[in-house]
């Protein structure tokens, strides 16, 4: 069985850390393992507060659906097949910045990101999640 490591974990979120500073915003960063447990998190200075709880729920979404968050969006619209989902599980994070970790095709973790507009938050956990390739 593969796991996430606390490494693996420092290391993702370094990456996604750099890539915000980079693209000039201050984000939170989330790394959970398989279970949505916190493994790493950092909130940049000037992040806005609101997104820490936002960037973990997008880790966990991406694990309990195992997909990016950003492919439930259109999923869960009025009339669209999942609509309501994110008032199940404890409330689920339904737009990008959540993206799963897979190694050998198998589900070990999951980033979240939150603070700037979806494209940068998306931009920020892809880089995490390339750190781990």
């Amino acid at each position: 069985m593969q796991r996430l490591t606390l490494q693996d974990a420092e290391k993702a979120l370094a990456a996604g850390l750099a890539k915000a500073t980079e693209i000039g915003q201050p984000m939170n960063v989330a790394i959970v393992d398989d279970g949505g447990h916190l493994l790493a998190f950092a909130r940049q200075d000037g992040a806005i507060r609101a997104s820490i709880d936002i960037a973990q729920r997008k880790a966990r979404t991406s694990i309990l659906m195992n997909l990016p968050t950003a492919a439930l969006t259109p999923l869960v619209q009025p009339g669209a097949e999942l609509y309501g989902l994110e008032h199940t599980a404890g409330g689920m994070v339904i737009f990008g910045g959540g993206i799963p970790i897979h190694r050998d095709g198998e589900l070990v973790g999951a980033v979240g990101v939150s603070a700037g507009s979806v494209e940068q938050d998306v931009t920020v956990a892809e880089a995490a999640v390339a750190a781990l390739a």
